[in-house]
């Protein structure tokens, strides 16, 4: 009897169960940390009916999951094709957003889009498509991967063209997707000459620019990120107001927190259900909230380290890297920011903080790892996987 629910429930949710057993507890994690941190927004904006964020939030993530839910019975071969398209649309959706998009908080990151009132965040859609982009790139072109014209010029590129045009708006996630690329191709076998021919020029280039913005007093973050990194620096109360109340939460939580819906500090925090949910989280939930969460993260690191070894092809091994790169970069750099380790910035923990579209690209990229769990799977593991 238990031997046939196991195997219908495997027709119903296929792939790693402890992947699936992450997106569980990171959901239900979300729900109410964002009905607790939401509800100063809620009084500042909604008259006090902190239901309206919940519901909200609660439609995105369930639209999320069912995008999650579909998505993990595909054939991953898909995303080959899916990706090359992706990253052409997504270079000049970046140009226009650096140029015309929805300005908040003195950067370019967003597109409004008019008939359902939300706002897009191209990012989010450009390092996934370029994820996709080079698992394809990286397997198709594994006989000749250490030739410099065929192979290594044609992954650069896009590369460049992605980072350079996050860059202006937002100096994080640019780095985030410039280190999973270089990941990605150290793991691809590219020369590591290039790769470090490669980092280099990024460094060198990056330098460059924020020379020049200094001195020219070019418009955009530049002076924001200088700040931080000074604030960071001096570790000021009154300058660094944002780390300072995240780490007054911290204390409060102590080992156990305060419980579920008591903090203190999202009366005081800036953007309580977004940066810096992980604060309140450790508020409320104590330490051992905060350890879950990076429990969690770990675990899907590991499975997708342990799945790799069975994948079907190369191209499935780097798309899967690939899409764990990038959502254990932005976790763990919210959590950094939020407990005081790394300067602030504006990364939201995927699948936990409040946020629109976001929700969606980090969902399909979960969607994307557990297909490919699936196809991973041994043979003689169909009636029940090892885990």
């Amino acid at each position: 009897m238990e031997a046939t629910a196991a195997i219908e429930s495997k027709k119903v949710f296929n792939g790693d169960r402890w992947i699936w057993l992450v997106v569980l507890v990171l959901s239900v994690i979300s729900i109410l940390a964002v009905y607790s941190s939401a509800n100063t927004l809620a009084h500042k904006t909604k008259d006090g009916y902190t239901e309206f964020f919940l519901f909200k939030h609660l439609g995105l993530m369930l639209s999320g999951l069912f995008m999650l839910y579909l998505i993990h019975f595909a054939d991953y071969r898909f995303f080959s094709r899916i990706g090359q398209i992706a990253l052409w649309i997504s270079i000049p959706l970046l140009l226009v957003t650096l140029i015309t998009g929805s300005r908040i908080n003195d950067a370019n990151r967003w597109i409004s889009i008019p008939i359902i009132n939300a706002t897009f965040q191209t990012s989010d859609f450009a390092k996934l498509a370029l994820m996709m982009f080079l698992a394809r790139q990286l397997s198709k072109k594994q006989e000749q991967i250490k030739d410099f014209k065929s192979a290594f010029l044609p992954l650069i590129i896009p590369i460049a063209l992605v980072c350079v045009l996050i860059l202006p708006a937002n100096f994080s996630t640019a780095a985030i997707v410039f280190t999973s690329s270089i990941i990605l191709l150290f793991i691809g076998r590219v020369n590591m000459k290039y790769i470090g021919l490669l980092v280099l020029t990024g460094v060198v280039s990056f330098g460059l620019f924020l020379l020049i913005a200094l001195n020219f007093n070019l418009p955009g973050r530049i002076g924001t990120w200088k700040a931080r990194i000074e604030n960071f620096k001096n570790g000021d109360h009154d300058t660094n107001y944002q780390a300072s109340q995240s780490k007054i939460a911290i204390a409060n939580g102590g080992f156990t927190g305060l419980g579920p819906g008591n903090s203190v500090q999202r009366n005081f925090l800036p953007h309580p259900y977004s940066d810096f949910i992980f604060a309140i989280i450790l508020e409320e939930y104590g330490f051992l909230g905060g350890f879950l969460i990076m429990v969690m993260y770990l675990i899907l690191f590991y499975r997708v380290l342990r799945m790799v070894k069975n994948s079907p092809s190369n191209f499935a091994t780097f798309l899967a890297i690939g899409c764990t790169l990038m959502l254990l970069f932005q976790g763990f750099i919210n959590m950094a920011v939020a407990t005081g380790l790394f300067p602030v910035t504006g990364q939201a923990l995927p699948l936990v903080s409040m946020g629109g579209t976001s929700i969606w690209f980090t969902s399909i990229a979960f969607g994307i790892i557990i297909n490919i769990s699936r196809h991973c799977e041994k043979p003689e593991d169909e009636g029940g996987e090892d885990a």
